[in-house]
């Protein structure tokens, strides 16, 4: 017998449940521990998509990044033995998600890349948790907008604008189209974010692989109506970026992205949006040797700060200390 406050689809997921959700606003070692580890998986994808355009074009490589993902996550789903729903229901959702989630904002950004240069698009691409708080705000009942929430998010903000320096901002009133790609991407993360909650209850990796399936579909006839990807002659570095691009920062991360979203929540999630480029610099620092100049400290220390007032528990000792 069903509660009639509960009401589930035939794919298991709740529409509708007892009591409001779950969710740890203040993030443990384990959601920490992942979100930096994603951090480093998803900056790496700026370098893939760097090599990539080279030879490819925006819509070609975004089809080859998640039609190839969703072929290693199928594969895990059957070696693994899970189970891919067959509602309707649940596969209209993983094409919600997966045009929010992936085949917007990855057209626009790799679209964008073409225009700008990766660092703009990297501050750009912070936008996405001053988004991502306002909207959760508004839309869900759990995750409500905190003066230390949005100091936060500012703090990062500026952290990341300096970690990138202040020259890479010369061009903004030139390539405006490509800057303003990156920014509605960043929405457009913030809402899928938001959205790919409801499928909290379900497996992350039956979530990853239906909505790469979905995101496969819809990219398709894109790509092959307005690029003809068959004219194109990518050499073994262009095939080897996108297979780290669909492997590693796309099938690898969304199986994480979706673990933390579903006990942590759509603001914490997008926290690594901060930290995409702390960790672009630890790579270039650990394989290019490369020197960070006073900026990238100065600019890590306020992306730091941002996240321990936008977790809280600092926040709340000192709260505490006071009031004692």
């Amino acid at each position: 017998m069903r509660s009639k406050n509960t009401t589930l689809d035939t794919g298991g997921i709740p529409t509708r449940p007892s009591g409001p959700p779950h969710v740890n606003a203040v993030m443990g070692v384990r959601e920490w521990g992942l979100i930096l580890i994603l951090s480093v998986i998803w900056g790496g994808s700026f370098f893939f998509v760097g090599v990539a355009v080279k030879e490819m074009t925006p819509l070609t490589i975004v089809l080859c990044r998640v039609g190839f993902a969703s072929m290693i996550l199928l594969t895990v789903v059957r070696l693994t033995g899970r189970k891919i729903p067959t509602s309707a229901g649940v596969w209209g959702s993983f094409f919600v998600l997966g045009a929010l989630n992936n085949l917007i904002p990855f057209s626009l950004i790799v679209w964008g890349q073409t225009h700008i240069d990766s660092s703009l698009a990297a501050i750009l691409n912070a936008t996405t948790p001053i988004f991502s708080v306002v909207l959760a705000h508004l839309l869900t009942r759990e995750e409500r907008l905190t003066a230390n929430r949005m100091a936060g998010v500012l703090v990062g903000w500026v952290g990341v604008a300096v970690l990138i320096g202040i020259e890479s901002l010369g061009g903004f009133g030139i390539q405006v189209l490509g800057q303003l790609a990156v920014v509605v991407a960043s929405l457009s993360y913030a809402c899928a974010a938001i959205y790919g909650r409801r499928f909290k209850a379900m497996d992350p990796v039956v979530v990853s692989a239906g909505m790469l399936c979905g995101s496969t579909v819809m990219m398709l006839p894109m790509a092959l109506i307005v690029e003809q990807p068959w004219h194109l002659a990518p050499g073994a570095a262009t095939w080897a970026a996108l297979f780290g691009l669909s492997a590693v920062s796309t099938s690898l991360a969304y199986i994480i992205y979706f673990r933390v979203l579903a006990v942590a929540g759509a603001t914490n999630i997008l926290l690594v949006t901060f930290l995409i480029p702390a960790s672009a610099i630890f790579l270039g620092v650990m394989v290019l040797g490369e020197r960070p100049g006073w900026n990238a400290f100065a600019g890590m220390a306020l992306i730091f700060l941002g996240l321990i007032a936008i977790d809280g528990r600092l926040v709340k000792g000192f709260r505490w200390q006071k009031n004692k």
